[in-house]
């Protein structure tokens, strides 16, 4: 990643997931174990995923949302290695005032890492369009808050399908037109990551956990061997592949969320767990890519 291309972006995380990119290949990590010294498994790239921290949640559900954001940032900072950056993907705030963006950044000052970058959740843009929240992580970043970069020839892509949103998530037309031109120049064989907060796959489209316009932006990586689509929003982890994509939904830091289709559930709202199960709920993520591979290893922890 170029310098110029660091500086256009800032902050965003809450369940984290460790990436590591050798050779142009993303690789993962365990937490605490010794990673390889051999030449062709020396990392080139290391970046960590966390999402859904909630500052400002406030129920039974977790009565300490901060605490436990604070748990996942130390778990970050212990995978035996300093990533190159980290990613939260979306819902830093429960509802998006100065105070709790101003509370979630300071927090994430003490990840490990020189570099962090975000996307915004639904309850990062409750009332205002997502200006808060671009005024605290949007710096240089195009429309409402989408980017991308290369690095380690890998091409990494964050949406933001969060706004202009009935039930389903919602990309627009804007942001589609700029996708397809973003990717239009990469070689077929350029390994593709894409961030977002609500899946890009029809996960369950009863609870708004889909994006309506997603076919359209998935059929510009249709042609690339290996892409990889992660997001947060339902607090849970849930993995589908289609063809050449797959994508990882992973968990988050604040509470809890029903499992779909749960009966007698219309509404998914934040889940109340037995004493001491909450923390089995939460957790962290490192995810690998190994060269010659087209599939990430994923590999996630709950919270210590």
């Amino acid at each position: 990643m170029s310098r110029r291309q660091l500086m256009r972006h800032t902050a965003w995380f809450g369940a984290a997931v460790g990436l590591t990119v050798v050779g142009g290949e993303v690789l993962s990590h365990v937490g605490g174990t010794p990673i390889s010294s051999a030449a062709t498994d020396r990392p080139t790239l290391r970046f960590a995923q966390v999402s859904d921290s909630h500052i400002g949640f406030q129920g039974a559900a977790n009565t300490n949302v901060v605490d436990t954001f604070g748990e996942a940032i130390s778990q970050v900072n212990s995978l035996g290695y300093t990533p190159d950056f980290v990613i939260h993907t979306g819902d830093l705030t429960h509802l998006a005032t100065p105070e709790q963006f101003d509370q979630a950044k300071q927090m994430m000052k003490s990840l490990n890492t020189p570099h962090v970058f975000t996307v915004p959740g639904e309850h990062d843009s409750t009332d205002d369009g997502g200006q808060r929240y671009r005024d605290a992580f949007g710096k240089g970043s195009r429309g409402d808050g989408w980017y991308s970069f290369d690095v380690a020839g890998v091409h990494v892509i964050a949406l933001v399908n969060t706004l202009h949103m009935t039930l389903l998530g919602h990309l627009g037309q804007d942001q589609l037109d700029w996708m397809r031109k973003d990717v239009a120049g990469l070689s077929s064989d350029t390994p593709i990551i894409v961030f977002s907060h609500i899946p890009l796959f029809a996960m369950y489209p009863q609870w708004g956990w889909g994006t309506d316009d997603s076919t359209q932006a998935l059929s510009y990586l249709r042609r690339f061997a290996s892409v990889t689509c992660l997001n947060g929003h339902v607090h849970q982890l849930f993995t589908k592949t289609d063809g050449n994509i797959t994508f990882y939904s992973g968990t988050t830091t604040a509470y809890a969320l029903p499992k779909p289709g749960e009966p007698g559930v219309t509404v998914p709202k934040p889940v109340t767990l037995p004493a001491g199960k909450l923390h089995a709920a939460l957790g962290i993520r490192e995810v690998s890519y190994m060269k010659g591979q087209q599939v990430l290893a994923i590999k996630d922890q709950a919270l210590l």
